[in-house]
C-alpha cells in the first residue's frame, strides 16, 4: 500500500466514525423527544451517501408518528433541523444528517424520482425546458439526481420557499 492509499483509507474511516457519532447523538436526541411526546418508535441509524441517516419507525400502523411528519413533511423538516442543531451543539461541526419518520422520505424519494423521470422524458421528446413546482431542498436534490441519471441537466431557480427545478435539454 502506498502512503496516499493509507491516508485515504484513514480519512474514510475517520469520516465513517464521525458520521456514526452524528447518528448516535441524533438517536439520543430523538429518543428523548419520543419519550417527552409519549410516542412509540424505534430508531434506525445508517450512513448513506456521506451523510448520517436516522429513521424513526414503528411496529404499529404509525398513526402516532404521522404527527411527527406533519402536513407535507413540514414537522419532519423542522425536527430534522432541530436534530442537526443538537448534533452541532455536541460536535461543533455542521451536520447534513437526514431524518426519516415512518418511511415518509423513502416514499417521497420514490415519487420524486418518478416525477424527475417523467420530466426528463418530456424534455427529451419536446426539446424544451420543463419547470417543476416549488420544492424543498431535499425534494430538489432527489429530482436533480433523477434528471442526471436520465442523462439531462437541471438547475434550481427562484428564492426559498418558491425555489423550483428546471429540467434542461442535454
Amino acid at each position: 500500500m502506498t502512503e496516499g492509499t493509507t491516508t485515504a483509507a484513514a480519512e474514510g474511516a475517520d469520516t465513517l466514525t464521525r458520521l456514526e457519532q452524528e447518528g448516535e447523538i441524533a438517536a439520543d436526541y430523538l429518543e428523548g423527544l419520543l419519550d417527552i411526546a409519549d410516542l412509540d418508535g424505534d430508531i434506525d441509524m445508517d450512513v448513506e451517501a456521506d451523510r448520517a441517516s436516522v429513521s424513526i419507525i414503528s411496529d404499529a400502523q404509525g398513526r402516532d408518528l404521522q404527527k411527527l411528519v406533519g402536513r407535507d413533511g413540514e414537522v419532519l423538516e423542522a425536527l430534522q433541523e432541530l436534530t442537526r442543531l443538537a448534533v452541532h451543539r455536541e460536535t461543533g461541526d455542521r451536520s447534513r444528517l437526514m431524518l426519516d419518520i415512518a418511511g415518509y422520505r423513502a416514499q417521497k424519494r420514490t415519487e420524486l424520482a418518478e416525477l424527475g423521470a417523467k420530466a426528463a422524458a418530456e424534455v427529451k421528446s419536446t426539446g424544451e425546458p420543463v419547470k417543476l413546482k416549488p420544492m424543498t431542498p431535499f425534494e430538489r436534490k432527489v429530482v436533480h439526481d433523477a434528471i442526471k441519471s436520465a442523462g439531462l441537466r437541471s438547475e434550481s431557480e427562484g428564492e426559498e420557499p418558491q425555489r423550483f427545478v428546471v429540467v434542461l435539454p442535454a
